[in-house]
């Protein structure tokens, strides 16, 4: 047996694995400097959070086929908390939140983020949509962006007008749409052109037009990867006792967490092999957000578009997001200086194109048909992070799943037996809480008081302290009239 026979024999798929690597590599490369560049950071760093998931992430077990790298969905977080604590305060959070990811893995806590409502995921991701589209506007118009997500909202009309009299505004917003028109049409060009990528071939074109027609547009500032990793200094801990940096670090590690698993989920779908094993993907996510953190880089969380890519490009195993971690770190050490000619509006819009689709417009139509409450509660959680902040919008959607649970919990049936004559007979059935208190009372105190009534509350399921002594009270007060009194059947036990 030859070499080659042994190799093929001990890696069955590393030819499909090696093409699907090299497809998820071109797809990810655009993405990570563009999150980079619109978190605040240096572009070199989002290579690094890519490098660090392939390599590291990559190895271990977890979800076989999802790869990991910076998101989109962690850009607004990364660049409030950057303006707010500064870069190298970065570091720290990214390196807090994988140990907490490390031990939430270890405690088996992953399995429990399927039990966080899909509403308030979906609400969480699409308002975080709202405010990247909006933010990343402004470098699409050769403009500063305001620092809230409502005031980025506000001043567009006015960002527009202002670009309507600037040349440079204008070609730089022309390059920002030029980009989101390829990206949209690339799908419907020959099959052969579409083995490249979509992302990167829409950068391409933008920065060969920009330089084809000398526009006055901004690029890319390379710095060098060995001059964008900076550890964290030991200064910058003593900041983790403070309470806006540990909010910070809780955001980060439920967000990061929470759209890794449900990623997980979806890539489950898309492919027949192993299935994700919830735990050690955390524990996966953890160690590699904790070496992110000591190199001072972006956050990391499994990416659905890259891992998509990877089941589309025929991926059998994790040896092709491993690979792409090495073609991500042979471009950096290689050819750094590539950076530097890719325009900024053109990175704007592969995050405006990305931004929208985390807006999830058609299910929330059909959602409201069918499941308002739910609706709801995407909507509110969407509304809540584009008004106040990321944290407080989840905490907020969260606050409303629990209510409407507890809500739908709590039902409860009052069926009324009433023949005209003799005792009247009324079953209570379901979940009797305070929440349903009203409702009961109102029902029950509306029964004819010259007749006995016949309580029987044998059919409930639950029946809270509340409840029990607010009927105990009004059986009270209604033998009280000279009638015979209330007979009451508890439930068992």
């Amino acid at each position: 047996m030859t070499s080659k026979d042994t190799l093929i024999s001990r890696f069955p798929y590393l030819r499909r694995d090696f093409a699907a690597s090299l497809v998820v590599f071109l797809v990810a490369l655009p993405l990570c400097v563009g999150v980079a560049v619109a978190s605040g950071v240096p572009a070199e760093l989002g290579l690094v959070t890519g490098i660090v998931g392939g390599l590291v992430t990559g190895l271990m077990r977890g979800s076989s086929l999802q790869v990991s790298g910076p998101a989109a969905g962690l850009t607004v977080l990364v660049f409030e908390a950057v303006k707010e604590f500064g870069l190298p305060a970065l570091g720290v959070i990214v390196l807090a939140s994988g140990l907490l990811q490390v031990a939430m893995g270890l405690l088996r806590l992953g399995r429990w983020f399927r039990a966080i409502s899909v509403s308030v995921v979906e609400g969480m991701l699409a308002g975080i949509g709202l405010v990247l589209v909006a933010g990343q506007l402004y470098p699409a118009l050769a403009a500063k962006a305001p620092d809230s997500g409502l005031g980025k909202i506000a001043g567009l009309p006015g960002a527009f007008l202002d670009a309507l009299g600037d040349g440079a505004a204008l070609a730089s917003f022309a390059v920002c749409a030029g980009t989101i028109a390829a990206l949209l049409l690339w799908k419907r060009v020959p099959a052969k052109a579409r083995a490249l990528p979509g992302p990167l071939a829409a950068v391409g074109l933008a920065t060969v037009a920009v330089f084809a027609l000398d526009l006055p547009v901004a690029t890319v500032e390379v710095r060098g990867l060995l001059g964008s990793v900076q550890p964290p200094p030991l200064s910058a801990f003593g900041e983790v006792a403070g309470v806006g940096l540990l909010g910070t670090v809780v955001a980060f590690t439920l967000i990061a967490s929470a759209e890794s698993l449900f990623s997980a989920a979806a890539v489950d779908r898309l492919h027949s092999g192993p299935r994700t094993e919830y735990d050690k993907e955390l524990l996966a996510q953890g160690a590699g957000n904790t070496i992110c953190g000591l190199l001072g880089a972006l956050p990391m969380t499994a990416v659905i578009v890259r891992s998509a890519a990877n089941v589309q490009a025929g991926a059998r195993t994790k040896a092709s997001r491993v690979l792409h971690g090495v073609w991500l770190l042979l471009f950096a050490a290689l050819l750094p200086g590539v950076l530097g000619y890719l325009p900024i509006p053109a990175l704007a819009g592969i995050l405006i194109h990305s931004g929208a689709k985390l807006v999830p417009v058609r299910a929330l139509a059909v959602l409201w048909r069918e499941h308002r409450g739910e609706a709801l509660i995407l909507a509110v959680t969407a509304v809540s992070i584009v008004a106040v902040s990321m944290f407080e919008g989840v905490l907020i959607g969260l606050a409303m799943a629990v209510v409407k649970t507890a809500w739908q919990a709590s039902h409860v049936k009052l069926e009324v037996v009433d023949k005209g004559a003799g005792p009247v007979d009324a079953h209570l059935t379901g979940n009797a809480t305070f929440l349903r208190l009203p409702k009961i009372l109102d029902s029950l105190e509306s029964l004819p008081q010259d007749r006995q009534v016949r309580l029987d509350l044998s059919g409930l399921h639950h029946l809270d302290h509340a409840c029990r002594t607010a009927l105990e009270n009004w059986a009270e007060r209604h033998s009280a009239v000279g009638t015979e009194p209330v007979r009451l059947t508890v439930p068992a036990g």
